[in-house]
């Protein structure tokens, strides 16, 4: 029989360290998951982003048409921006005249304090009246602006329409 210590034994080996790749599956579900944070948040961004640059657009539109010199020429280009952003706030403000026109301009812009009775009649109809008053029309400019922002402004309800 052997001494102790002379049996032929060798030092302790401990396994290696495990190596990095591949990652184990929680770091799979936590890259999948900051993935698509990541592509949710430039998603909105750009949203938001393309929501500004239409809506510069939109108001650089409202300026070319107010600067118009001719009175009759200047209606026509307010109230064909006023009618294109009713649309697009609600589509079936594309069918409506006279009256409920009028009534549809002042309840929206009713919380801007804008459009009065006299410049709804004035948008409506005043293309068809043989002669516009230019000052009327001067007149027009803040309240039309204000509806205008008004009817471009995001729907607080958060309808399909918007997004």
């Amino acid at each position: 029989m052997n001494a102790p210590g002379d049996l032929p034994l060798r030092d302790i080996h401990l396994p290696p360290e495990p190596g990095w790749w591949p990652p184990a599956p929680g770091w799979w579900l936590l890259a999948l998951l900051l993935a698509w944070v990541g592509c949710a948040l430039v998603r909105r961004g750009l949203r938001a982003w393309r929501a500004r640059q239409r809506r510069r657009a939109l108001l650089a539109e409202f300026e070319v048409a107010a600067a118009l010199a001719e009175p009759r020429t200047r209606l026509a280009a307010l109230s064909a921006l006023l009618r294109r952003a009713a649309c697009l706030r609600d589509p079936a403000a594309a069918s409506l005249e006279g009256a409920r026109w009028r009534e549809y301009l002042q309840h929206r812009s009713a919380a801007s304090g804008g459009i009065t009775p006299a410049d709804a009649a004035l948008l409506a109809d005043g293309l068809y009246r043989p002669m516009i008053d230019a000052q009327a029309v001067q007149g027009l400019l803040g309240p039309a602006r204000r509806c205008y922002l008004a009817l471009l402004a995001p729907d607080p309800g958060g309808s399909a329409a918007q997004r």
